[in-house]
């Protein structure tokens, strides 16, 4: 066998459909789309179109509510908590926070930070330092001997931040009207 002898097996390469030649090719006139406007051009998909009557996605009530102020905190419970500290996956000794909780495993999501909740038996001695905790949750650590520090995040406190100038510039406003009036 020599190079200029090898090829393909038969039927490996297939050549391609050769549209709009003429009605005797089969594939003439509309080349296949069968279709005038919009079908009929490439690139075009029209999902949920149902021919100008109202499309059932329209139809249908909308349900529910998506708060976009809404803060983002990863739920962990006290029990789960005292599972680790048992399991040697958390340090006692060491302050818990974000960081460590989420090299634990446990604190997954939580732009915002931490919060802590009493769910599950608790009896470890430990220091949080969390974005938020339940009554219950505090007192299951401090009747435990722990402490519990609840801490802003830095994103929440530029937001809390920005009110608050907002705030201080509307009451100024206020207070320039005020007293342009009263003159």
């Amino acid at each position: 066998m020599k190079l200029n002898e090898l090829k393909d097996n038969a039927g490996a390469r297939k050549s391609r459909m050769r549209v709009g030649r003429g009605i005797g090719s089969g594939k003439g006139k509309t080349a296949g789309r069968g279709q005038k406007g919009a079908k009929a051009r490439s690139g075009v998909a029209i999902n949920g179109f149902e021919g100008g009557q109202m499309p059932l996605h329209m139809r249908l009530p909308k349900r529910g509510f998506n708060n976009p102020f809404a803060k983002d905190y990863a739920i962990v419970n006290l029990g789960m908590i005292q599972k680790l500290v048992d399991a040697k996956k958390l340090d006692a000794k060491a302050v818990i926070d974000h960081d460590a909780l989420k090299a634990a495993g446990v604190a997954r999501g939580g732009r915002h930070g931490i919060r802590l909740l009493a769910k599950g038996d608790y009896s470890a001695k430990l220091t949080f330092k969390v974005n938020g905790a339940s009554k219950g949750a505090i007192e299951a650590v401090e009747k435990a001997g722990g402490k519990v520090e609840v801490i802003v995040a830095k994103r929440l406190q530029a937001d809390i931040d920005k009110s608050e100038k907002t705030a201080a510039k509307r009451a100024a406003k206020a207070d320039a009207k005020a007293k342009k009036s009263g003159k």
